[in-house]
């Protein structure tokens, strides 16, 4: 296929003439670059946003097409939410078209949000959180399904992971992104929590219990007897 930045920008040239600005985003801008990797690519103009998938020239493509004001307004649905692509497509992305400044200033924002951090975790939230794992973690113990165990280990995987980024601060990811996020944050828990759960949906589930009991003592401990919500 064809190299991918300039692939971005034709593409934006044909379809967005009058865009305003322009950032390819995603893996074919680093070494996690494969084979099916996409061309992420965040327009901002005028018109009418929307969000669509192609092939172009071969390439899969995702774009992202939206106005000043609706990028700011899926910047702060997803900076609530803990977890905004938009923001890190804008601040790690490439600028391919910046018609009139905005996506110089566009970029420079998602830089300082992003680095500024999510919103900080609630009491009420994280014991939510602790009493989510610790139910979990007592259904894990007594599974004697197999079938159910790998759901409950997936499931387990997530939650864990997300708590250790909402109690250190960090943003949250999706699918392989979680993945990313916490080796970003903690590398050492990644790998045993990555680790530990392969094991576990294999049969052993010590080792992932023990870990997990690791995560739920960051966040201040299991926590079931007790817990209320009013």
């Amino acid at each position: 296929m064809d190299d991918p930045v300039l692939t971005a920008r034709e593409l934006v040239r044909d379809r967005f003439p009058a865009a305003r600005a322009a950032f390819l985003a995603g893996s074919v801008l680093t070494d996690r670059r494969t084979a099916t990797s996409d061309l992420d690519i965040v327009v901002l103009l005028d018109g009418t946003p929307c969000r669509e998938n192609l092939v172009y020239r071969g390439w899969p493509v995702e774009l992202f097409v939206q106005t000043e004001a609706t990028w700011h307004g899926f910047a702060d649905e997803e900076t609530a939410k803990r977890s905004s692509p938009l923001l890190a497509m804008c601040a790690d992305g490439m600028l391919l078209v910046d018609a009139d400044g905005l996506g110089a200033a566009l970029q420079d924002e998602a830089r300082e949000r992003l680095a500024a951090g999510p919103p900080p975790l609630s009491d009420r939230e994280r014991d939510y959180e602790r009493f989510i794992l610790t139910d979990l973690l007592d259904d894990l113990r007594g599974c004697a399904d197999p079938a159910e165990r790998v759901y409950l280990v997936a499931h387990m995987l997530q939650r864990a992971s997300e708590l250790v980024l909402l109690v250190g601060g960090h943003w949250l990811g999706k699918g392989k992104w979680l993945s990313r996020r916490l080796a970003a944050a903690d590398p050492g828990m990644q790998r045993a929590l990555s680790e530990a759960a392969a094991q576990a949906i294999d049969g052993d589930t010590k080792g992932f219990a023990a870990v997990v009991t690791e995560v739920l003592d960051l966040a201040g401990g299991p926590l079931w007897d007790g817990y209320a919500v009013r």
